[in-house]
């Protein structure tokens, strides 16, 4: 079977991509003369073409939260947003933190899927000897909570976190927020009436960040391990990164669209419904996050897609639990904020698909060269996408975004050569 997508523009040069089986086996600047017998056409004049969004960073709840989300509805609402791969999160209900539940997972992630896919294991206090020797196609690599968040999978003995930085060989993805800065804050801002609208990032603060990131990098630095930052959120945790080339690496770090795109102002809009952790910042750090991205501080881009149902969201502060559904509109975001920063749609690509695909080791993917699975996102920029609930297809039925217009609108996504989504439609073999 054969695909020849003709005429778009990939990333920014013209080209035309010709598939086989799954598998990119011509790109070339001019228009393909003699095509095989039964090719289908598909004419991409006027429409960028992506490879497939890798997302290393999303939370589907499944197993344990599938009222919130599971495998099916989320992958579904990556394929709609124009990601192809992701990384779930270990903090499920049971966690992943040991080796009979992360196989059980993957089973059950073969089974429910709708696209590539790897996972996360779980560290704890007591699971470091486990996680380090764990073997699996699957592993993207080990996660570790320095500070509490969603399924509270906090590591805080210092002689267990020594030994995973001395004795891991895998990559270590780490959310990073200082435990005990964040429960003297909100000792002292809990008493407060009414509460300030950005209580969260008052809590969740400057400091809280920096101080973890800080301690993960020393450790990072002293034994020389593969360290990853999830979410970085603040101006002063980028003093702590390096603008290298990535191949020069041993610690990386990621930022979420939510970061780049909100600020602690549109707490008094959105309310819990941006009440995410780490929190939102200011103004101010949105603007060094944005310029860190750019010149090369920062290095991917994830979601750290995170659904919760509506009524938990509408509850006060303080039982609103932390997370926001994001991945069917994260490349929209990004497209976006490239066109108020001028930024050329390289930095996309290089963020959310070559960069990823790089730090991960994930194989014959996020970048669109011969030999390569053909995992794709058609971007039409002349058609706007309005947010509207019933457009929603994340299980959760709800996001910030609702109202909001984006001067894109993805078209089609590809996924191992076969179209998956197009015009607003899913075309799933099993549906």
């Amino acid at each position: 079977m054969y695909i020849y997508f003709k005429g778009g523009t990939v990333i920014n040069r013209p080209q035309n991509i010709l598939i086989k089986n799954g598998v990119i086996t011509e790109v070339s600047c001019e228009d393909i003369p003699v095509l095989p017998d039964n090719t289908r056409v598909i004419d991409c004049s006027g429409m960028i073409i992506l490879p497939g969004i890798i997302d290393t960073h999303v939370h589907f709840r499944e197993p344990g939260n599938e009222e919130k989300a599971d495998m099916d509805s989320e992958s579904k609402a990556a394929l709609a947003g124009g990601v192809t791969t992701v990384f779930d999160m270990p903090n499920n209900n049971p966690a992943i933190t040991t080796e009979e539940s992360f196989f059980k997972k993957t089973e059950l992630a073969k089974q429910k899927m709708n696209c590539n896919f790897k996972l996360f294991f779980g560290l704890t206090n007591n699971n470091i000897p486990q996680a380090v020797s764990m073997q699996s196609e699957y592993l993207a690599g080990l996660k570790l909570f320095l500070g509490s968040s969603t399924g509270n999978m906090l590591v805080d003995n210092q002689n267990a976190i020594d030994e995973l930085f001395k004795k891991s060989d895998k990559i270590i993805v780490a959310h990073c927020e200082d435990e005990n800065l964040i429960r003297n804050n909100k000792e002292r801002f809990e008493h407060l009436s009414p509460l300030p609208y950005n209580i969260h990032a008052m809590i969740r603060d400057t400091q809280v960040c920096f101080n973890s990131s800080k301690y993960a990098v020393e450790k990072a630095k002293k034994y020389g391990t593969d360290f990853h930052i999830a979410h970085i959120t603040t101006a002063k945790e980028i003093e702590l990164l390096s603008d290298n080339k990535l191949a020069n690496k041993k610690i990386t770090a990621e930022v979420s669209p939510n970061h780049l795109y909100y600020c602690d102002e549109d707490y008094k809009t959105y309310k819990n419904l941006i009440k995410c952790n780490p929190s939102i910042k200011s103004a101010y750090d949105r603007k060094a996050l944005r310029l860190a991205l750019k010149e090369g501080f920062i290095d991917i881009v994830a979601t750290d897609h995170a659904p919760h149902l509506l009524n938990e969201k509408q509850k006060d502060y303080f039982h609103s639990p932390s997370g926001i559904p994001s991945i069917q509109f994260s490349l929209l975001m990004m497209l976006q904020i490239a066109k108020e920063e001028h930024w050329n749609l390289s930095l996309i690509a290089e963020k959310m698909c070559h960069n990823p695909a790089k730090r991960f080791a994930v194989k014959q993917r996020g970048f669109i060269e011969k030999g390569y699975f053909a995992d794709l996102v058609v971007i039409n920029p002349n058609k706007k996408t309005v947010v509207k609930k019933e457009n929603i297809v994340s299980k959760c039925k709800w996001s910030p975004l609702e109202g909001k217009t984006f001067d894109y609108a993805v078209e089609m996504t590809v996924l191992n050569g076969k179209i998956v989504y197009n015009n607003g439609k899913l075309l799933l073999d099993k549906e």
